[in-house]
């Protein structure tokens, strides 16, 4: 259970790490254009910010905690 558990977070946290790099090229762009839509790029740094949460929240349950 706690096998299939962990692939399925490997499975998630490698299509939010994807669609992450995918924002960061979006962002750049859109900084790049002679006229950015600053609408668009607030809310794409949002979604930027909502997957970088969620990446640390699957990596937490990934990795085992270590009582020292």
């Amino acid at each position: 259970m706690v096998d299939q558990d962990n692939n399925e977070f490997a499975l998630e946290l490698a299509q939010l790490q994807q669609e992450h790099r995918d924002l960061d090229v979006a962002i750049e762009a859109l900084h790049q254009s002679p006229a950015p839509d600053l609408l668009r790029l607030q809310r794409l740094k949002k979604r930027k910010l909502q997957l970088r949460d969620r990446i640390a929240f699957i990596e937490d349950q990934i990795t085992p905690d270590i009582i020292a």
